[in-house]
């Protein structure tokens, strides 16, 4: 099984422990989001030692409007164990937000992982329509193909999100009782498009905890559950998305 989308830097886990957690939970591959150039350092050092463990180069829109060093950018993508760039995108949710410093870190970030011909993983929170626009005009830049992160927009934006080429992962929300949104996407969403993630140590399927990559057994379960297949199908749909859309994966 596979995490697509998972956080270790600078969130308290205690390793080894965690890993051998993750690795006797039948998780086999987990790639680490960056959100900072820092934090996708660390990330890349620990997939440097951990078999498994990959990692994307990216700053998230919180940090629009800060220099960052595009050359380190570069040289991080690069790396061997680097399999997209992201987490990148537009986040709206919080009041303050620069608007136009998002869009410009996001469309750098998508011309250079059009320029490097890696996938992206883009994150979009309270901005559907300026996230479709953008991606529509840098539509070139996705030719290695994207990943919608924790998706939230629903049936009624799917379609145009599939028509860029977009995957669509899906976490522990999709277990929570109140989840009909997320629960209609992932039975709407083509068996071929849809992956899994965790996005830890947010968003945990048991409310309350710390989530862990450990958990991606439980996401999956409730995927097959709602697309109406059974576990070990959707374990190995999923696992055929992932290495279609993350080649440095094979």
């Amino acid at each position: 099984m596979i995490d697509v989308h998972a956080h270790f830097a600078e969130e308290g886990y205690d390793f080894p422990a965690e890993w051998e957690k993750i690795k006797a939970a039948g998780v086999r591959t987990v790639i680490l989001a960056g959100d900072t150039l820092a934090h996708s350092r660390m990330h890349r050092d620990f997939a440097n030692v951990h078999e498994g463990a990959f990692f994307t180069v990216g700053i998230h829109p919180e940090s629009a409007g800060k220099p960052y060093d595009e050359e380190e950018f570069l040289a991080l993508a690069g790396e061997k164990t680097c399999v997209a760039v992201g987490e990148i995108g537009l986040d709206h949710h919080y009041e303050g937000y620069d608007r136009a410093a998002q869009q410009k870190l996001f469309s750098e970030q998508l011309e250079l992982a059009g320029r490097l011909h890696l996938p992206v993983q883009v994150h979009s929170r309270d901005a559907c329509a300026d996230t479709l626009a953008i991606l529509k005009e840098q539509e070139k830049s996705l030719r290695g193909g994207f990943l919608m992160h924790c998706y939230s927009y629903g049936c009624e934006n799917l379609d145009s999100f599939l028509s860029l080429g977009a995957y669509i992962s899906l976490g522990g929300v999709v277990c929570f009782k109140n989840a009909r949104r997320a629960c209609e996407t992932a039975v709407a969403c083509p068996r071929e498009r849809l992956l899994s993630e965790t996005d830890s140590p947010y968003l945990s399927p048991f409310r309350g905890e710390k989530n862990s990559p450990a958990n991606i057994p439980v996401i999956v379960q409730k995927l097959a559950s709602l697309k109406g297949i059974d576990f070990d199908e959707m374990k190995a749909q999923i696992a055929s998305n992932a290495r279609t859309l993350f080649p440095k994966l094979q």
